[in-house]
């Protein structure tokens, strides 16, 4: 992701000191972009009205139907009334005679055909102006639609290009994001305030906030004094400090929205000194000792952590956002309480299952409870800030999992409760908050990212695609259409290098097919949710903390491949089968 800074550097094919885009995949990413803005209008067609219709179009024929039913009550005898009145005066002292009786009977009905060929001609009239509207609204609606086509498909280039931009890492991902937000703006595919309107997105926001308070574990320490303390707990034995990183990265993760963070900030430390304090380095024969066994349960426990809560990864908010567009509520509590038993189940399984495959050679590890004890030791008692940390870590969790009961208080306000207490106690400043540059970063790519995303579901290019693809894989039932579906999108991820990049380009996409095809919407919009961060253990790229822990240097790539498909197995089985079991006690099937 990012850009070399040595001044001397000659970045693919650039002039010596270039500090911009790297040449070739800013032109590539660049041809990519042009080639899909221009061409994509003109080689695909604008669908159906039954199956596209954009959302400004929907709203047209509310407005028109309102006024036109007037002309019902005219055709109530608006004429005939006053004819009343007129006979009522009119009559005779002494009976009419039959000559009388035939002309009075012949000027009613000339009287009357006239009221109602008068009543016929306004009523033609009236009909001719309603079917000039309508057929004006037609047209007006039809060349909406054309129009939200067409923009919803220059979007789609600008959203694809960034995506594109952001893998072959052109720039560093918050650079690619701004430029597709001047894009979007500078070609009036939306207006300014729509571009940037992802910077409001309260979701956003929340894992900002989250990732303001994480700092607060590596500051205070109180990260590193958990890790230490399930050392000395279970450490015993290889697998048990396996268990023991496994927990630590757990109570972490609903606090530090940063997988890297937890993965490579605090665990990787923790772990590589481990092995080479037992003589296992990495790159020789000695790694299998224990480093590359601790390594790659790192990594796994860390995609198994992540999919558990709605804060542990931060991707996970933009899929809660793009469900929500689609009317899927996912709230902090549902979401942690559908990962729990699965969650728990993969914990417990995976690390197991790769000691058995990846025995180390050193099995028994009596010196690590000593020296996470001496590490403890010099850390000396908790401190005011620690236990502040972690009063404010208790509190969000409360105010999180209680949302509801206590009022149904947002979780971005409840984060922006916890960074205040934080500020006020001073276990940060301002200056912490200021050199989070993961966090600011995050807030720029997701403000892109979420707003091109919502707007192309606005513009109705998700609901075509999910309602495209639900008739392809409609007949065959929701449960087998939605676990060919799950397994597409899962194994997709061969070909990312971000889980973000990932929900972003396909979550929505999938989501939408998914409950067209009938699966149950929250259900469906959880398991992609899970899978978007179960699928990261597959590969050596395939999410942040993924290329800190492979260049530790302790495992080969293709033994990292291959237990990443294993495992990637393993845990499909796991939080479909026993997580769909513990989704039918929760009745979200």
């Amino acid at each position: 992701m990012s850009v070399d800074s040595n001044s001397g550097a000659v970045p693919s094919g650039g002039l010596p000191g270039w500090q911009g885009a790297r040449p070739l995949p800013a032109l590539a990413t660049l041809a990519l972009g042009l080639v899909l803005y221009f061409g994509l209008p003109g080689v695909v067609p604008v669908p159906d009205a039954k199956v596209f219709t954009g959302v400004p179009v929907a709203a047209k024929p509310a407005a028109p139907p309102a006024a036109k039913p007037a002309p019902k009550p005219e055709a109530k005898p608006a004429a005939a009334a006053p004819a009343k009145p007129a006979a009522a005066p009119a009559a005779p002292a002494k009976p009419l005679t039959k000559a009388q009786l035939a002309a009075k009977a012949q000027a009613d009905d000339e009287a009357r055909l006239k009221v109602e060929a008068a009543a016929k001609v306004k009523a033609d009239a009236d009909a001719k102006v309603k079917a000039e509207a309508d057929a004006k609204a037609k047209v007006e609606a039809e060349t909406k639609r054309k129009a939200d086509w067409v923009k919803g498909l220059h979007l789609f280039a600008i959203f694809v290009t960034t995506i594109a931009g952001i893998i072959l890492k052109a720039l560093p991902m918050g650079a690619v994001a701004m430029i597709g937000i001047a894009v979007t703006a500078l070609s009036g595919t939306l207006s300014i305030a729509d571009s940037m309107s992802g910077f409001s997105d309260v979701v956003i926001w929340l894992i900002v906030l989250a990732f303001f308070i994480s700092r607060g574990f590596i500051k205070t320490g109180l990260g590193a004094r958990i890790a230490y303390s399930f050392m000395a707990l279970l450490g015993r034995r290889t697998l048990g400090l396996s268990y023991g990183l496994a927990a630590t990265d757990l109570v972490l993760a609903p606090a530090i929205p940063s997988n890297t963070a937890r993965g490579g900030g605090i665990i990787m430390p923790i772990m590589a000194s481990l092995a080479r304090a037992y003589g296992s380095n990495p790159g020789d024969a000695s790694s299998k000792k224990m480093g590359a066994f601790l390594t790659l349960t790192a990594y796994q426990v860390n995609c198994i952590t992540s999919a558990m809560f709605l804060t542990a990864m931060a991707a996970n908010p933009l899929a809660q956002k793009l469900a929500g567009d689609l009317k899927v509520n996912i709230t902090w509590g549902g979401w942690a309480l559908a990962a729990l038993v699965p969650g728990l189940v993969a914990l417990i399984l995976v690390p197991l299952l790769i000691y058995k495959l990846m025995r180390p050679e050193i099995t028994e590890t009596p010196e690590a409870v000593e020296m996470a004890k001496g590490h403890l030791r010099d850390l000396g008692p908790i401190r005011r800030q620690e236990w502040m940390m972690l009063g404010v870590f208790v509190m969000l969790l409360v105010l999180w999992i209680f949302a509801k009961q206590l009022g149904d208080i947002n979780a971005t306000t409840s984060a922006l409760a916890g960074l205040a207490v934080l500020l006020l106690t001073g276990v940060l400043n301002w200056e912490d908050i200021k050199a989070e540059t993961g966090a600011w970063d995050t807030l720029v790519w997701f403000a892109a990212l979420v707003m091109m995303a919502s707007f192309l579901n606005k513009l109705g290019m998700v609901p075509w695609f999910s309602k495209t693809m639900g008739g392809m894989v409609a007949g065959h039932g929701w449960l087998f259409a939605f676990l060919v579906l799950a397994l597409v999108y899962f194994y997709s991820h061969y070909f990312f290098a971000s889980n973000t990049a990932h929900v972003a380009s396909m979550y929505a996409a999938f989501l939408g097919v998914s409950i067209v095809a009938g699966a149950p919407p929250v259900l469906a919009a959880l398991v992609l949710a899970f899978f978007s961060n179960l699928f990261a253990g597959m590969t050596h790229y395939g999410t942040g903390p993924a290329p800190v822990l492979f260049g530790t240097g302790y495992v080969e790539l293709g033994t990292w491949w291959r237990m990443g498909l294993l495992i990637s197995v393993v845990n499909i089985v796991i939080w479909v089968g026993v997580g769909g079991l513990w989704w039918k006690f929760l009745g979200l099937w």
